[in-house]
């Protein structure tokens, strides 16, 4: 039997590890505060740039997100089903669907601006970690990208 180095191969080598684990982490405990405004999580980034950008394409929403078109849509079906956010045809061109924000989806916004200071209360990290954190995490995913 050969003795080839595996070391590659071990879970504690792998940086996509705890990636992932901090991310299902994160986002378990997010969970009981958007449970108080009745949405998942994806629902709630989403919401999150309607609040900001009030009306976007689905196509550019969707590269905002890092969503595909597969994840984004049953997404905004629910959002949509929920009173949050209307979505329909250019009126320049039909094949852009656009999505907007409702009356009843802005006024969510006022229920859920509590939740990033719950959320960081959990966290922990200085703000200093915190912005050099969100500095590598953007550079990993251009990089991947």
């Amino acid at each position: 039997m050969s003795k080839e180095n595996f070391d590659a191969l071990k879970l504690e080598n792998q940086l996509c590890f705890p990636l992932y684990a901090c991310s299902k982490e994160i986002i378990r405990a997010y969970k009981p505060f958007l449970d108080e405004v009745d949405l998942t999580y994806t629902q709630y980034i989403t919401m999150m740039v309607l609040w900001d950008k009030k009306e976007m394409n689905v196509k550019s929403l969707g590269e905002c997100l890092y969503l595909d078109s597969g994840t984004l849509t049953p997404v905004l079906k629910k959002l949509e089903s929920k009173g949050y956010i209307k979505r329909t045809r250019s009126k320049t061109d039909e094949r852009n669907l656009l999505v907007s924000i409702t009356e009843e989806g802005e006024a969510l916004k006022d229920k859920a601006k509590v939740i990033p200071e719950k959320i960081g209360s959990c966290v922990k990290l200085s703000p200093e970690d915190a912005k050099e954190l969100y500095r590598l995490l953007y550079l990993i995913i251009s990089n991947v990208r």
